[in-house]
Parts: C-alpha cells; sequence; structure tokens
C-alpha cells in the first residue's frame, strides 16, 4: 500500500520532463506549485482522518483512501492545463489524507515497541523502492505513445493509478486485528496480546501518575499541545524537506545532465539513472534500523542521518560532473531513509489511542508543509537564479535544523517534563 501511495503521488515528478511540463506549458514555479499543492489538501484533513480512523477501524478505513485517491489519481491521465493539475493534485492530496500515520498507528497497534522499529523500517523500504522499481517501470510506460490515443505520460498516470484501486479493495477484506487475525497460532495470538497490552498498561500507569500529580489525562487536544510533539513535527519537517526535494526534482536534474555533459538518454535510461540513489537508500534504511532494534533507538540514529544529508545535498550540485553528483545525492538518499523509521519509533513510545492518532498525525502534517514548501520554492528560487545549486543549499539547511532539534529534543528530555507521558523512559531510551 505505502509502495503504491508514494509512486501515485511523486508520478508528477516522472512525467514532468518527459512531456507534461512541455505539454501543458508549465514553468519550473509552476510545476513546483503543483507539486505542492498536494500537501495542501493532504494536511488539512490529516488529524481529522487519523482521529476517523480510529473510530471506524483501519480495515475500512484505509482501504476507503486508498480506493478514494486511485480514483482521483486516474483523473490525471485528461488533465489540460496548469489549472487542472493544480486542482486534481490538491484533491489527490484531500483522497489521501490520513493513509501514511494511520499505517504508522495500525503497525503499532500490531508490534510491541521493541520490535517496532525493524517493522518500520520494513514498511518504510517500500518508499525507496518505490523509485528502485517505480523510475524504470514510467521509463517503459513513459515511450509508449499512442496507446489508447495517449501520450505517453498521460498513459503512465493511468497505469499507476489501477493498482491503488485493486490494492484498495484488497485491504478491505485482509486488514484486521491482533485479536481477530485468523492466520496467528493460538499461542502466538496470546503472545502478541498480551504484550502489548502490558505496554499499554505501563503507560497508562504513567498516564495516572501523572494526573495524580494534577496533569491531564492525554487526549486529542492535550497531545496537539504538547511541546515535544510539536518538536518532532519540525524534526520531520527537514526530512520531509529533503525528500520531496529529491523525489520531485531529481528526474528534472537528471534531464538536464544532457546539456551539460553533451548525451542524450532515452526514457528509460532516464529511469534507471533516477533509480540509481534509492537502491542503496534501501540497504542502508534496512541496516541501520537493525542496529537501531539492537540497540534501542539513540539521538544519534536520527541526528548523524539528517547531519549528512544536510552537509551532501548542496555539496551535489558542486560535484562538477553527473558521476559526481549522483554518487553525493545518493549519500543523500541514504541519509534522509535511514532516518525516517527510526523517526517514527519515538511518538509511539510516550502516546496511545486516540492521543497518539492525534499526535501522529499532528507531525505528519506539519512535516508535509515540507512537501508544499519544498517543491514550490525548489521551483521558484531556481526560475529566479537560473540554477539549481541556492535551492539545495536551502534544502540542506532544514535538514541541519533536524539535526539540530534532535540533539535539543533529547537532552531537554533529561530536564524537563514537558507534558509527556512516560517522558523519563523515552529520554532514557533517546540517549
Amino acid at each position: 500500500m505505502f509502495f503504491i501511495n508514494y509512486l501515485d503521488r511523486t508520478a508528477v515528478g516522472f512525467a514532468a520532463p518527459n512531456g507534461m511540463n512541455t505539454d501543458l506549458g508549465l514553468t519550473a514555479a509552476q510545476f513546483g506549485f503543483a507539486s505542492g499543492v498536494f500537501f495542501i489538501g493532504y494536511i488539512l484533513l490529516e488529524v481529522p482522518s487519523n482521529v476517523a480512523l480510529v473510530r471506524f477501524g483501519a480495515r475500512r478505513w484505509l482501504a476507503r483512501i486508498m480506493v478514494s485517491w486511485g480514483i482521483v489519481a486516474a483523473l490525471f491521465t485528461w488533465v489540460q492545463n496548469f489549472e487542472q493539475l493544480t486542482v486534481l493534485r490538491f484533491l489527490l492530496g484531500v483522497a489521501e489524507a490520513g493513509f501514511f500515520p494511520g499505517a504508522i498507528l495500525f503497525l503499532s497497534l500490531w508490534v510491541p515497541s521493541k520490535h517496532r522499529s525493524k517493522i518500520l523500517a520494513l514498511f518504510y523500504i517500500a518508499q525507496p523502492l518505490t523509485s528502485v522499481i517505480g523510475a524504470p517501470l514510467a521509463g517503459v510506460l513513459l515511450q509508449t505513445h499512442g496507446v489508447f490515443g495517449l501520450e505517453g505520460w498521460r498513459f503512465m498516470y493511468l497505469v499507476v493509478a489501477i493498482p491503488a484501486i485493486v490494492v484498495g479493495i484488497i485491504a478491505w477484506f485482509y486488514l484486521t486485528s491482533p485479536k481477530d487475525a485468523k492466520w496467528l497460532t493460538g499461542p502466538e495470538r496470546e503472545w502478541l496480546l498480551t504484550s502489548l497490552d502490558d505496554e499499554n498498561i505501563a503507560k497508562e500507569k504513567a498516564e495516572a501518575a501523572k494526573a495524580k500529580a494534577g496533569a491531564k489525562k492525554a487526549s486529542t487536544f492535550s497531545a496537539l499541545k504538547m511541546g515535544r510533539v510539536w518538536m518532532l513535527a519540525f524534526i520531520y519537517f527537514g526530512f520531509i524537506y529533503g525528500l520531496y526535494a529529491l523525489a520531485f526534482f531529481l528526474p528534472t536534474i537528471i534531464d538536464g545532465f544532457q546539456a551539460t555533459a553533451g548525451v542524450k538518454f532515452d526514457f528509460i535510461q532516464k529511469g534507471l539513472i533516477t533509480a540509481i540513489p534509492y537502491l542503496p537508500a534501501a540497504f542502508v534504511l534496512y541496516f541501520w534500523s537493525r542496529d537501531a532494534t539492537r540497540r534501542g533507538v539513540k539521538t544519534w540514529h536520527i541526528a548523524i542521518p539528517a547531519l549528512v544529508g544536510g552537509v551532501s545535498i548542496p555539496i551535489a550540485l558542486l560535484a562538477g560532473s553527473p558521476i559526481a553528483t549522483i554518487a553525493i545525492i545518493t549519500v543523500t538518499a541514504c541519509a534522509i531513509f535511514a532516518a525516517l523509521p527510526n523517526f517514527w519509533t519515538v511518538p509511539t513510545q510516550f502516546l496511545t489511542g486516540v492521543a497518539a492518532a492525534a499526535g501522529i498525525a499532528l507531525i505528519n502534517t506539519i512535516g508535509n508543509l515540507a512537501g508544499f514548501s519544498a517543491p514550490f520554492i525548489t521551483g521558484w528560487v531556481h526560475d529566479w537564479t537560473g540554477s539549481y545549486i541556492v535551492p539545495m543549499f536551502i534544502v540542506g539547511g532544514f535538514m541541519l535544523l533536524s539535526a539540530l532539534l534532535m540533539v535539543l529534543l533529547a537532552r531537554s528530555g533529561r530536564v524537563q517534563a514537558s507534558g509527556l507521558v512516560n517522558q523519563p523512559d523515552l529520554a532514557a531510551q533517546l540517549h
């Protein structure tokens, strides 16, 4: 589901340099705005959608989300101008709202905390693999001009939309709770439910102790007011800024190699080059998260990748050759994907129930503001300066800020409560 989710939202990045921008007459700033407006619709419904998931159940709600975005994604096949592209990108964000935090919450309801880093890594590996598999696939689809009378980029939109509808229908029947999962044996179910119950009881006891001391019980609104939740949101903002600056503009940057290096790539070659940074990133994500599972997630599991990404990404476009640029961008991609699954183990250490739904959704909402600002600012600054060098320095700055905030977050956990449930345990784990 996550693989298809990321493929559908980033398909615009493959279409842009391969016919769409020319056919629709888009400038870099217009493309950046249309790419980013997806996240405006997304964030408006992010928190309400995740609260609704708790009420209606993951099976129904995640399946509904998936079928909805599949229908909207298919409509891109017939887009005619910048205005229609902008409207459809906005509606795609509305349709997808709640999927990612809902999936994170769903996994937290299945997986005890000591195993969560490993499981989130396996979940998150879908994102780099989307580019490893999706970029060459997009290259094949982009050269199929004339199928159903469509340009290649239009046919690509149609093909990548269909799996969302199909898998959404399958999810309706497949997703379930540990209590109702028929494939678990009796001992497996008993162990899993006991482990999850013990964790929830421990969190509830910590919350009760705080309530006795005069603190309010964690709820939707208290989670939204927690200082540490907001700090995590700003940390996530930096990672997402880097992620989507790469996702939306890397195909365009690669397209520019043709002029600077005096070569000509076909659609499939462009797709394969686009995939290069993401295959090592998938391996780094998995093994970095394995280390985090073995040691317990530490501050440096998140802060060091942010630091490496922040330093490497602006250097990439100063490298002087396409090969060196791709090599450095590969380092950046590895850094971003190493941090993300480990980052998402932190909120569920101190939030449960509806507070977890609201807190995770808020973090994802604020973070995904970068999904709008990164492509728009990148495109606008490119039009202003005539290159991608300054935009990439901006990306690096946001990622360095994430590294700094992560260190400050861990340090503050040792000396103040900040309204967190079971915060001392969290602080100990991060250190």
